[in-house]
């Protein structure tokens, strides 16, 4: 099949979430589980001669074991699960996992760094001490992982109906919970499934009694605005089968395909076809493929990263999914688009920040796997709206080319200025009601500003940020999100890790590092 470039003609559309308003009080279940609680130790550790990179890492956790709260030798409870070389900043990055008699506990990762010289410059991770290790049900299993499946799948029946195909075979591992000052053996597994209605959702079943201690939703809804058709002309790569071009660009990495679901909710569809010359009239279809290679060659270009999982995975998407579904979704396969309802919303692959934001949620998937309810899912927003953004780079609004087509110049969110969306701007202001998983679209406002304000600059809160450029900062975010961040990483993380980030890169006690200081200043992160 030989593959060849294609010029068209294409609009632009929408997409937006609803949220609830900053502030408001909600009756829903608490979204929020306790978690194992995040440190940072920034200062440099000398390591001694002679020693693996690996063993200096087993050296300064053993070395600093009371000040992480980790009891016995770093190697009796902690795994290394992933080694990473920044050859920008001639630094290497650990990431690690605590494990009790060898079972992992949930959201307990760390992140362990070395400097160009072989020492190391900080640490940022999450430990369960030891006084606090004791399981309340015990370390053995009195269910297996597909009895815990059946109990998540019997559930979600219950709520949503019989349930379609799963769209990722459900696996079920056994884990250590920590929830409300107890630890409990549990199995984590997800029900992701199309019908009778889109969902994807993380269940905890407790692995002795078999109930169900925690379940919530990680469907990461994109949010937008939009201004009309925009019927600008674009140019892709597809390929040809015989007569006829499909829309498949196989160089760059592994693929990106774009599908249609033809207004039906089986994914992903037939891949979008023509045979009219290689001319394509989908609007949808060429605007879910152009971006998607926009966002590859932003990711590539920018940070070498190889698609969203670093290692070249296939970039599915499917256009025309259901009649006016109002919304778009990364379902951890896929990303998948509405046509809208052509009032509220234009068709959701319109809009590049839209397929952007989508994207990102992926390579946060495959990074720092930031948890979808409360901080760290108010983080996971963020850092997509902010790539998102940054991606497109023409505004400051979230969602701005395909909400509301008949009212130009608005949008679903607002970097720059998030109150004109019924955002907070300032810590003091989160939300703190249990809606929304926690107010994962509400309070990413704060994180928006304060990447707003590193770009730019300006004065906040009377704290005044010297503006660095949008093009440092996103750079500063990348190394932060993939080097530093974890599942649990609050606000007050992402500051530690966007300084030492801006550290890593332009060098302590410069400019950069201040002002990130300053930015997270301005917004009452400490």
């Amino acid at each position: 099949m030989r593959k060849t470039f294609t010029s068209l003609t294409l609009t632009g559309a929408l997409l937006l979430a609803a949220a609830v308003p900053a502030g408001a009080a909600s009756t829903e279940a608490a979204a929020t589980p306790q978690s194992v609680a995040p440190k940072f130790l920034g200062e440099t550790w000398n390591a001694p001669a002679g020693l693996s990179n690996d063993e200096k890492v087993w050296s300064f956790l053993d070395s600093k074991k009371g000040a992480i709260q980790l009891g016995k030798s770093a190697k009796e409870q902690l795994k290394i699960v992933k080694r990473q070389k920044d050859a920008a900043s001639g630094t290497e990055h650990y990431r690690l996992k605590q494990y009790i008699q060898g079972i992992p506990v949930y959201g307990a990762e760390q992140t362990v760094h070395l400097d160009k010289k072989g020492n190391v410059s900080s640490y940022l991770g999450s430990i369960l001490p030891d006084a606090q290790q004791n399981v309340t049900n015990g370390l053995t299993a009195a269910i297996n992982a597909s009895e815990a499946i059946a109990k998540a799948n019997a559930d979600a029946e219950k709520k949503l109906g019989k349930l379609g195909e799963q769209q990722k075979a459900p696996q079920a591992e056994l884990t250590i919970y920590p929830l409300e000052g107890k630890n409990l053996l549990a199995y984590v597994t997800e029900v992701n499934v199309l019908e009778p209605s889109p969902a994807r959702t993380r269940y905890f079943i407790d692995a002795v009694s078999g109930e169900i201690i925690r379940s919530y939703d990680l469907l990461q809804h994109a949010v937008g605005t939009g201004t009309g058709v925009l019927g600008d002309t674009k140019q892709f790569i597809t390929t040809q089968s015989g007569s006829s071009y499909q829309l498949k660009d196989t160089t760059r990495g592994k693929g990106i395909q774009t599908y249609t679901a033809n207004n039906l909710s089986s994914l992903p569809g037939s891949v979008v076809t023509t045979t009219n010359n290689n001319n394509w009239t989908d609007r949808a279809a060429v605007d879910a493929h152009a971006y998607a290679e926009k966002v590859y060659d932003f990711y590539k270009n920018k940070f070498n990263r190889n698609s969203l999982d670093g290692n070249g995975l296939l970039i599915k998407s499917t256009v025309h999914y259901g009649k006016k579904y109002n919304n778009a979704f990364w379902n951890g396969v896929q990303i998948v688009y509405g046509d809208g309802d052509g009032t509220t919303f234009l068709p959701f692959s319109g809009d590049l920040d839209v397929i952007g934001h989508e994207l990102t949620h992926a390579v946060t998937e495959y990074s720092a796997g930031l948890e979808y309810y409360g901080e760290s899912g108010a983080l996971n927003e963020s850092i997509s709206d902010i790539f998102g953004n940054t991606i497109q780079g023409t505004t400051w609004l979230v969602g701005d080319d395909i909400y509301t087509p008949n009212t130009p110049g608005d949008g679903i969110r607002s970097l720059s200025n998030p109150e004109l969306y019924n955002q907070p701007n300032h810590y003091s202001n989160k939300y703190t009601g249990t809606a929304d998983n926690g107010g994962v679209h509400i309070n990413s406002g704060i994180n928006n500003k304060a990447f707003y304000l590193l770009s730019q600059g300006g004065t906040h809160s009377n704290v005044t940020v010297t503006g660095i450029s949008r093009d440092k900062a996103i750079k500063i975010y990348y190394h932060a999100l993939t080097y530093y961040l974890s599942p649990y990483s609050t606000f007050a993380d992402i500051r530690d890790a966007a300084v030492q980030s801006a550290v890593d890169l332009y060098g302590a006690g410069s400019g950069e590092s201040v002002s990130v200081g300053k930015a997270y200043d301005a917004v009452g992160v400490y």
